[in-house]
């Protein structure tokens, strides 16, 4: 059973019950935001799944209201995969004119012709243009047709029940996102301060530098011979550099390791001190935490794998420098937990490739590779692993491929083939039917120039560099985003089991003293932070040896509904802390 959630002008909420079709049973009711969430108490006991146009617009009024729902379908992400997949490439949906609902940002529209970039492509921070919309945050003029569209969509596709998971699986993933949000990460501006000043020096005033880069300063313009550089000005630390002698074409911190000069230890803590400072520093503390708690803004299929993004204050990348800030309430524990080499099994799954499987059986998956003799030690196994995912051919890792590719040749041509499609421009999916954009118009245009008569030498070698890159993003997209669904099927995995663990308190209203009500989030177990492949769980500390066997054991159920009984282990690294400092 289906409610669909809209909105109208006159800021109720539109409520309609509709059967597994999509299509309306009776129930028609324009409700309060108290009438609403009392609809939502009363009926999510229910088999029902609420369909709404984005769960980061609706979805936080239940939070505010004490209330939560345990599935939905977001319309608007399901929306990105169902018009983007190969599985549903002959449904109407996808060979619609586009509309509201594909809002689409500029990197959607038109891809970056290669590189690291593409694995960034933003589909999920678009904002709708407005028109239509309601205080709701939906699109109520064509809602229901949407979700028609979709259900129809799914029904004629080939392999439905891949697509029904994965939008389940991206819907409950929005939830999530939401409830972490709300709930927030447990953050101690005291701890933070007190870190800064360790690794900065004392506060300054905004636009002076802290006394330790001040003095790192100091060193680089004296073992550089210039008393005027600024080390935050790429280029004139550049022709700093030069002018010392080093002939070096950037400041990237890579290059700079290559070097040896009494300038380069100093210049390469005051740029990891520096990008502490402005990511990490008093002003983000002051911006981002609130009643010691952060609430970042996750983006749920933000990046075009699967994986998630975040819209400001930089939650995906939190360095370990202030971890130690992260402590959990009184009376309570953190469970953080990561799975071990996650990618490379993913691969081992897809591609059916026993050998590699029960290389990891049991074991470290690299150390399991070295135990069969593939290679000599656990970096090679680590190098030639990633240089099959992606696509490395040159140095140590194109040295030891032929290598891996001999141990596990399933594995290997499963990489390979997705590389081949990417260099033809075709499309190549997950494991649940997520599909790779096509290359832009600008690397069609190349391709078509370097086949023509009277191509030059120029456009054969442009061309030729382009299918490379846009094989290299395909080849790792299909393990990239197969691993972001497993993430996916983890975490709600994790949520059901708390929600069956602990459940809420009467009394869900009452406020802890000096912060926001948090509803169930006070006194009941919830995820706090996710990052790829890892989670943070914040527990009542009697609780924490049962939240890490739903967590352990919510690994092998995310498995088993990718790959069913396919023998893949996905083990974890799962401990109890009390600050995230502790965790590694």
């Amino acid at each position: 059973m289906y409610i669909l959630v809209t909105g109208s002008t006159s800021g109720r909420f539109r409520v309609q019950e509709l059967d597994s079709a999509g299509a309306a049973t009776g129930l028609d009711r324009r409700l309060t935001t108290p009438e609403f969430l009392a609809l939502v108490r009363e009926r999510d006991h229910d088999v029902v799944r609420w369909v709404w146009a984005d769960t980061a617009r609706i979805y936080p009024v239940v939070l505010r209201g004490n209330a939560r729902v345990a599935r939905c379908h977001d319309l608007r992400l399901c929306h990105v995969i169902l018009r983007n997949s190969a599985l549903t490439g002959g449904s109407v949906l996808a060979n619609a004119p586009a509309s509201r609902w594909d809002a689409p940002t500029a990197a959607a529209a038109e891809p970056a012709a290669a590189g690291a970039t593409l694995f960034e492509m933003d589909l999920g921070a678009a904002e709708y243009d407005g028109v239509g919309h309601d205080g709701a945050g939906a699109l109520p003029d064509d809602a229901l047709a949407e979700f028609q569209a979709q259900l129809m969509a799914i029904r004629t596709c080939s392999d439905p029940g891949r697509l029904r998971l994965l939008l389940a699986a991206e819907s409950v993933g929005a939830l999530i996102a939401a409830e972490m949000q709300f709930a927030g990460l447990p953050w101690r501006s005291a701890i933070h301060d007190s870190l800064l000043t360790a690794e900065l020096g004392p506060r300054v005033a905004a636009g002076s530098r802290p006394a330790r880069l001040e003095e790192l300063a100091a060193r680089i313009r004296a073992d550089l011979g210039d008393p005027s550089v600024n080390p935050d000005s790429p280029p004139e630390l550049l022709k700093a550099l030069n002018r010392a002698g080093l002939g070096v074409a950037s400041t990237r911190a890579w290059e700079l390791e290559k070097l040896d000069h009494p300038v380069i230890e100093p210049l390469l803590r005051y740029k990891k001190l520096s990008r502490l400072l402005a990511a990490n520093g008093w002003y983000w503390m002051e911006s981002w935490i609130i009643n010691d708690r952060f609430h970042p803004e996750y983006l749920p299929g933000g990046v075009v794998t699967g994986r998630w993004a975040t819209r400001g204050g930089g939650a995906l990348q939190l360095p370990k420098q202030i971890r130690g800030a992260v402590v959990a309430d009184p009376g309570w524990s953190f469970v953080v937990a990561d799975a071990a080499q996650l990618e490379p099994r993913i691969l081992a799954a897809l591609s059916a490739d026993t050998a590699m499987a029960a290389a990891g059986r049991g074991t470290d998956l690299y150390a399991g590779i070295v135990a069969s003799g593939v290679v000599e030690t656990r970096a090679h196994a680590k190098v030639a692993m990633l240089g099959a995912m992606y696509g490395a051919t040159s140095g140590e890792s194109g040295r030891l491929l032929p290598r891996l590719a001999r141990a596990y040749p399933r594995a290997l041509a499963l990489t390979e083939t997705a590389a081949r499609a990417g260099e033809r421009g075709d499309v190549v999916s997950t494991r649940l039917g997520r599909s790779s954009p096509r290359p832009g118009s600008g690397w069609q245009d190349d391709q078509a120039r370097a086949s023509e008569a009277g191509a030059t030498t120029a456009d054969e070698r442009r061309a030729r560099s382009q299918a490379r890159d846009w094989g290299r993003f395909t080849r790792n997209f299909i393990v990239q985003g197969s691993a972001a669904e497993w993430a996916l099927c983890w975490m709600a995995e994790i949520r059901k089991g708390l929600t069956a663990l602990s459940a809420p308190a009467e009394d869900t209203g009452a406020a802890v003293q000096g912060r926001t009500t948090r509803g169930e989030f006070e006194v009941a177990p919830h995820l706090v932070f996710f990052l790829h492949d890892e989670v943070i769980v914040h527990t009542p500390a009697a609780l924490a040896d049962d939240v890490a066997r739903i967590v352990t054991e919510a690994a092998g159920a995310a498995g088993r509904l990718l790959f069913g009984d396919f023998p893949v282990d996905f083990p974890l690294t799962c401990v109890v802390v009390d600050s995230y400092a502790d965790a590694k």
